[in-house]
């Protein structure tokens, strides 16, 4: 059965209210590299990036963050920029969904080897089921869930939603 939690309508506000907690987060800041995991993180990613644009002037490097989602290892992740534009810069690691932590564990591994000042982690939910010592920063909604249920995020005609399945 599926059951809508969030419309297109309540997701814009959650990413609106995530570009702010980042903004007043590193208002100092001249550059911020968002890191994505690829697919559902980079959307998620470009869309705060379009807010925080909106609201500072903040220069933002998005890159790509690729890596199994089903089966991540040590040393899998491969990021779609040098690692000269994220050297000593904050990293705001992007995913749709935190459910174990097993997928942002190892997407932070390429950040790991280079001197970066932070790295924190921005979700659109949160499921909290986490097996991992990750938990996200920014987050848009925690929800409670059992370990039957899937969350599925969809991005339609430029329409995001999210469902409990």
């Amino acid at each position: 059965m599926k059951t809508q939690i969030l419309a297109h309508v309540q997701v814009q506000k959650i990413i609106k209210r995530m570009a702010y907690q980042i903004f007043e987060k590193h208002f100092d800041q001249k550059e911020l590299v968002f890191a994505a995991i690829q697919g559902q993180g980079v959307d998620i990613a470009q869309l705060v990036q379009t807010e925080l644009m909106a609201i500072s002037k903040i220069k933002i490097h998005l890159l790509i963050v690729s890596l199994s989602k089903d089966k991540p290892s040590f040393n899998s992740a491969i990021t779609s920029l040098d690692s000269k534009t994220w050297k000593g810069k904050a990293i705001i690691l992007f995913d749709d969904v935190l459910n174990t932590g097993r997928t942002l564990m190892y997407a932070m591994q390429p950040f790991l080897q280079q001197d970066v000042k932070s790295i924190q982690v921005a979700v659109l939910v949160d499921r909290n089921h986490h097996s991992f010592p990750v938990a996200a920063d920014y987050i848009g909604l925690s929800l409670q869930t059992t370990l039957q249920n899937h969350v599925s995020v969809t991005f339609k005609a430029k329409k995001v939603q999210v469902d409990l399945l």
